[in-house]
């Protein structure tokens, strides 16, 4: 087994797990064997919680709540704010935009020294110095 370092999911690897994506899954209790616990952005827990919502899936719901449990659900803190307008402003001059979640996102996984576990890399490339990981391949 790897070590793996400290990181927040993303929720497209969330999606991946809750489909039971072999990989996924494996890496997935690798960490929490390792850590305890994963680390999620509250906006990956409303992504996730708003799709599966939408979808009406009692199973999924039940399953993505027992993950959030084994996980600690970062917050958006006003120092993540600040640090997202950044990412926004430099994101912007390039002419290379990505979503507001996406932001807050990355600004979260920076402000806690954490790497972004993702699936969504040609957006998070975008960001200087965003340690990324893709547990999907």
């Amino acid at each position: 087994m790897t070590l793996m370092p400290p990181s927040l999911v993303d929720s497209d690897i969330v999606s991946l797990f809750l489909r039971h994506h072999p990989l996924v899954v494996a890496r997935v209790h690798d960490y929490l064997r390792q850590h305890g616990r994963l680390f999620l952005s509250v906006l990956t827990r409303y992504e996730v919680l708003r799709g599966l919502r939408y979808l009406g899936s009692q199973r999924l719901l039940d399953e993505f709540e027992r993950l959030c449990q084994q996980s600690l659900i970062l917050p958006v803190t006003e120092p993540i704010v600040v640090r997202a307008a950044d990412i926004y402003a430099y994101l912007r001059r390039q002419g290379q935009l990505i979503s507001d979640a996406d932001i807050l996102i990355a600004a979260t996984a920076l402000h806690h020294g954490l790497v972004l576990v993702t699936n969504n890399l040609p957006h998070f490339q975008r960001i200087p110095n965003l340690p990324i990981s893709n547990w999907a391949q």
